[in-house]
């Protein structure tokens, strides 16, 4: 049977997850009455809650005796790591562009892998049915976008196609019939040649693994494209690690395949197929599956470096432990360094306590992500502020900068360019109107966005579109003012009392309402000024023998502000953490004592 690889490659919400589900259900993946959910490939439960793809997920699709298969790639730069890697796998790539919107900065991001591994992508610009698309200016854009990626003849020649991935069609002419994929699907059989590695069938088996996964009954599968030679179950095989050290031999114990949606067991894996191998206990992404006569590993994609770091620690709040089952920091640190093996972009380090540890990764949203997804599990962790990672060159201090691209409405860009050049040391690199809306570009230090988004969304009311990616390291830029309000602490251990917390009201901005716990320590407000203030939320009203009418209602609170759990991992200082637990994100002081909290100011100060 002919094969053909690809990537589908897009911004966020462009369209990738829900054009795979079409191709799927036209190619007769699905049976006709099967129930199939909707964005089938985000399997994964953050994934739908959020409309966005975290993992890159291999899928394959059947089209007159040729076998596609299919990798749906996560669009946002957090989640870069997988890009990257699964890029290596692939012979073609299908790039998928809004026809409104145009290429964003992650289309940039995600095009300039392809290119420089000398794929010829195939665009698509999808979304053509909407009121304000624009395919031909979307057209021009991604051949500008091209031009400046350095791409080669061959590569700006590329094929394109008009698309509704949701209605389920793609034409090469914008007034074609719009009746079904199959011009796509043509398209790719004939554009995307087929993997070279089918010459190679009778060397010696190769094979880079590109992402761990795990499954219950089956353990770790490593999954990548075979490069050489065939694979059989019961076959001994090595792993090497990229600098050439062997670093287990193991017997296959399974060759999976992927069909559809699912994963199907087969006897042998070929040249040039994506298969998953299970039966070792070390080998992780990056390194090299051959036969045992082979010592020369496969060169493996480098990974950008992390930009930031977070601590996470025990939690030690006065609720530690009572709405979570894994407190422990011998537990913690098993399930960040699981986390590390399947997740190269992630980097695990012990603290000299031992009681936290310092994880690194390319950004907030990737933070968040694995924070939640531990908090689901039962996990109680305290969060420090997210720290960037300096460089030091020639005695030089460098700072990662990363390129902002922002559509604002016209009325609100002046707003947005004076938070981002003022306070935030951003330069602002081009400037585009166009029917209402501006396009911001601005070099801001990584420093610089820790916290600014939910700050952006209040400053364009909700309608801001803001997308960031790393764009190089440059000299510090001194230093940037954190937040300027002060907070509310509490100095009680307790519930706290509607009578009390209606008196604080003036005092700032509330977190909690009535009858939430609180300790000795726990941040409960905003301060409405600059300094932070020692505040009892558990005093009731004193009560005389005297009664007046209409003195004793019920006291009306003003809603609490609720932080989700980035905005508050962004909202606190370097003196304060973030207490996650499966049920609830509260704010605290790292120094509960508030004397031992001075001793610390004034050793610092």
């Amino acid at each position: 049977m002919d094969l053909r690889n690809i990537a589908i490659i897009a911004h966020v919400d462009h369209g990738k997850t829900t054009l795979v589900d079409e191709l799927l259900k036209q190619s007769g993946a699905f049976r006709e009455n099967q129930a199939v959910a909707e964005r089938a490939m985000d399997s994964n439960d953050l994934e739908r809650e959020r409309g966005i793809t975290i993992f890159a997920k291999p899928t394959s699709v059947e089209w007159k005796g040729t076998r596609i298969n299919i990798v749906d790639t996560p669009g946002h730069a957090d989640f870069g790591g997988e890009v990257e890697r699964i890029l290596s796998m692939v012979d073609g790539v299908v790039l998928l562009v809004d026809a409104a919107e145009g290429p964003m900065p992650q289309t940039k991001f995600v095009t300039s892998k392809a290119l420089a591994l000398g794929l010829r992508p195939i665009v698509v610009l999808n979304k053509v049915d909407k009121p304000d698309a624009e395919p031909d200016r979307a057209l021009d854009e991604c051949f500008d976008l091209f031009a400046s990626l350095d791409a080669d003849d061959d590569q700006l020649d590329f094929p394109h196609m008009y698309a509704s991935g949701r209605s389920g069609w793609a034409d090469a002419e914008l007034d074609g019939p719009r009746k079904d994929l199959s011009a796509l699907f043509n398209l790719i059989v004939n554009h995307v040649p087929a993997p070279k590695q089918i010459q190679h069938q009778d060397d010696d088996f190769r094979m880079l693994a590109t992402t761990l996964g795990s499954d219950p009954f089956v353990g770790r599968l490593l999954t990548g494209r075979i490069e050489s030679g065939k694979v059989k179950v019961g076959q001994t095989v090595q792993a090497i690690s990229r600098i050439g050290q062997k670093i287990e031999q193991f017997r296959v114990t399974r060759v999976q395949a992927f069909r559809g949606l699912g994963q199907q067991d087969i006897d042998e894996g070929i040249a040039g197929d994506i298969v998953s191998l299970a039966g070792m206990s070390k080998a992780t992404v990056a390194d090299t599956i051959c036969a045992l006569a082979v010592d020369e590993p496969l060169d493996a994609q480098p990974i950008d470096p992390p930009t930031i770091t977070v601590t996470f620690g025990i939690n030690d709040s006065p609720l530690a432990g009572r709405e979570g089952k894994k407190v422990q920091s011998r537990v913690i640190r098993e399930r960040l360094m699981k986390e590390a093996e399947s997740n190269v972009a992630i980097k695990i380090a012990d603290t000299p306590g031992g009681e936290a540890f310092e994880v690194s990764g390319r950004g907030e949203l990737q933070m968040g992500v694995l924070i939640e997804n531990m908090r689901r599990e039962g996990f109680e962790l305290s969060i420090s502020r997210p720290q960037v990672i300096m460089r030091e060159e020639n005695g030089q201090k460098l700072e990662p900068i990363e390129e902002v691209t922002i559509d604002v409405d016209d009325e609100y860009s002046g707003a947005v360019i004076e938070k981002i050049t003022g306070t935030r040391k951003g330069e602002l690199a081009e400037m585009r109107q166009n029917a209402g809306k501006t396009r911001i570009v601005a070099h801001v230090p990584s420093r610089g966005l820790i916290g600014y988004h939910g700050e952006f969304l209040t400053d364009t009311r909700g309608t801001g579109v803001l997308n960031r990616v790393f764009h190089s390291w440059a000299p510090y830029k001194g230093p940037i003012p954190g937040r300027r309000q002060g907070v509310l602490i509490s100095m009680e251990d307790g519930e706290a009392v509607a009578y009390a917390l209606w008196n604080l009201e003036e005092r700032g901005k509330l977190f909690l309402g009535a009858q939430a716990k609180v300790y000795q320590g726990m941040i409960i407000g905003e301060h409405s000024r600059d300094n932070d203030l020692e505040v009892n939320p558990l005093k009731g009203k004193k009560l005389t023998n005297v009664r007046a009418s209409g003195t004793d209602e019920a006291v009306k609170l003003t809603t609490p502000i609720t932080l989700s759990l980035e905005e508050a991992i962004a909202y606190i200082n370097d003196d304060e953490l973030v207490e996650v637990t499966p049920e609830s994100i509260r704010l605290r002081k790292r120094y509960l004592d508030p004397h031992e909290r001075k001793r610390m100011a004034k050793s610092i100060g």
